[in-house]
């Protein structure tokens, strides 16, 4: 097995070759927050660089917290943590730069070499508590201590991730009913949405341990609301662990925060029982046994070769050893170069041409719509001809597409003939309804956007599963625009011929995508989201503008 292959993953195409001046070497893993790449720091030392997945950058809110949280992990320095270098909330996307740790996870290790022995056990949760001690001096607690976040370098473990962690005194911003975290290593108050303070944290430790002693979780496993009922409601079965650490994992779980051991005690507590290897170097030759064999971490990416500017035209320095042309080859490139000129010559020739009956033909139809107007003024005021808009009805600088425009003049030409001229069925007039709001507590009809549809009785409804939030429909079909922005109804027309499909998942879409509609009656909808948050399903929303073609299917 090379060991190297499992850590370092090549970066795909999808992966960007920068983040914040940071050239990517390889993928590292993947968390609910984001993807992790490698890079290192312009001296050459290794970094991690986390960058947060669309889906969370999107939401305002996500930002705010994420710059908070950035603010408290750069506060924390601590020989058992890995060190936050670098950070940018405002990014695009965020992202920050922790040193990177040269070893597995703990889960990692668990499942590759199975439990943990008890001499191993002490010195993990003295590096662990020592790593919360350093952590709790700055006023933060963690909040998602686990098995993945504490990896196993060749002197000790190293506690990582604070992606969600908040500082002690800040207010809680969870939803009601939503906890952060994971839920086998939660305590019953982060359970049950109580105040989360550094208790919470030794908890976590104690189930951290755990893991590591049975390789599975201590209360088992299965969906995250039977596991923490089970926290909740239950006491851990401590003769599943090793009969020495009972009295420490007795105290770390307590069910009231106030009896727990502190960080500082479990720390005590361990070194008591390491006695003289505490202080004698024992830990090297442990975590070697449990870490596997050292990661070679691959070379920096070198900076890409600059283009060499071309020399001035007329001066031409040959290269060494370059083969001198005879007489008879320069007078065949000669000719070939006076061809490629004469055809370049009559080109432009061509181009200045079309451009010139291009600026005739438009003046000949503006001539013409003036004189159109001027005739209709004479009989009575012309009705204006509707702007399409992309995106708001509120910006009169957005352009129309061509079907558009095409109505819109035919309406004009025919000014002083009736009151008002309907568009043709193939290009109707686009009906512009902004700012729609899809909750999962509302839905809407095409049929008249405007009238708010309270529950999920509506034809277009935006939901969360557990895969994700997504649109859905009884009727009509979903379809999403890819590309340059600016679709437009022949686009819609085109991919909606086919479109069979009534859910559409939004894990792919952002502020900015375009979504095409066809509701039962044919009536065809563009949807510009403007707003997506869905990282809180419980309240997460759509808000875009909405564009109805009547009749265009």
């Amino acid at each position: 097995m090379n060991h190297v292959t499992d850590v370092f993953q090549p970066l795909q195409a999808a992966d960007p070759p920068v983040v914040g001046g940071y050239r990517l070497a390889a993928r590292l893993g993947a968390g609910g927050m984001g993807r992790v790449y490698l890079s290192h720091t312009p001296g050459g030392r290794p970094v991690a660089i986390k960058v947060v997945r669309p889906e969370l950058a999107d939401d305002p809110d996500f930002r705010r917290r994420f710059g908070r949280e950035i603010s408290a992990a750069q506060r924390v320095r601590g020989a058992y943590t890995a060190e936050l270098i670098e950070a940018d909330a405002d990014g695009a996307p965020p992202w920050l730069a922790t040193l990177y740790v040269p070893g597995p996870s703990l889960a990692e290790a668990v499942a590759r070499r199975g439990p943990l022995a008890v001499p191993a056990l002490l010195w993990l949760m003295a590096g662990m508590a020592e790593a919360l001690q350093a952590i709790h001096a700055e006023g933060i607690v963690h909040r998602d201590l686990k098995p993945s976040n504490v990896l196993l370098a060749a002197d000790g473990p190293r506690v990582i991730d604070f992606g969600i962690a908040v500082a002690a005194d800040a207010t809680s911003y969870t939803a009601t009913g939503h906890t952060l975290g994971t839920p086998a290593y939660m305590a019953p108050e982060q359970a049950s949405g109580g105040e989360v303070t550094a208790a919470t944290d030794v908890f976590a430790l104690a189930q951290t341990a755990a893991f590591a002693a049975l390789g599975r979780p201590l209360y088992g496993d299965g969906q995250g609301v039977y596991v923490l009922y089970r926290i909740v409601h239950s006491e851990p079965d401590l003769s599943l662990l090793p009969e020495p650490l009972r009295p420490l994992f007795a105290r770390c779980l307590a069910a009231d925060p106030a009896e727990r051991a502190t960080a500082a005690e479990v720390l005590e507590w361990c070194r008591q029982r390491l006695g003289a290897d505490a202080d004698g170097g024992g830990a090297p030759a442990v975590w070697r046994e449990i870490s596997g064999p050292e990661v070679v971490v691959p070379a920096p990416v070198p900076e890409p070769t600059p283009v060499q500017p071309q020399p001035l035209i007329g001066y031409r320095r040959p290269p060494a050893g370059e083969v001198q042309r005879t007489p008879a080859e320069r007078k065949v490139r000669r000719r070939r170069t006076l061809l490629t000129t004469a055809v370049g010559v009559a080109g432009g020739a061509l181009l200045v041409s079309a451009l010139a009956w291009v600026v005739m033909d438009v003046k000949g139809r503006v001539e013409h719509r003036n004189t159109a107007g001027s005739s209709a003024s004479a009989t009575g005021p012309a009705a204006p001809s509707p702007a399409s808009t992309r995106g708001s009805s509120s910006d009169p600088s957005a352009p129309s597409n061509s079907a558009d425009s095409a109505a819109s003049g035919a309406g004009a030409g025919r000014a002083g003939a009736s009151s008002s001229s309907s568009a043709s069925p193939r290009n109707p007039r686009p009906e512009p309804y902004p700012l729609v709001m899809l909750q999962t507590k509302n839905s809407v009809n095409l049929k008249n956007p405007d009238a708010k549809v309270k529950g999920r009785t509506g034809d277009i409804r935006f939901g969360c599963r557990s895969a994700g939030c997504e649109l859905e429909s009884d009727t009509s079909v979903f379809v999403q625009l890819y590309g340059k922005p600016g679709g437009t109804l022949d686009e819609c027309r085109t991919l909606l011929r086919h479109g069979k499909s009534h859910r559409l998942p939004l894990a792919g879409a952002a502020n900015g995508s375009e979504i095409c509609i066809k509701d039962a009656s044919g009536d065809i909808a563009l949807f510009v989201i403007a707003t997506k948050s869905t990282a809180m399903p419980d309240i997460g929303f759509l808000l875009g503008d909405l564009t109805i073609w009547r009749g265009a299917a």
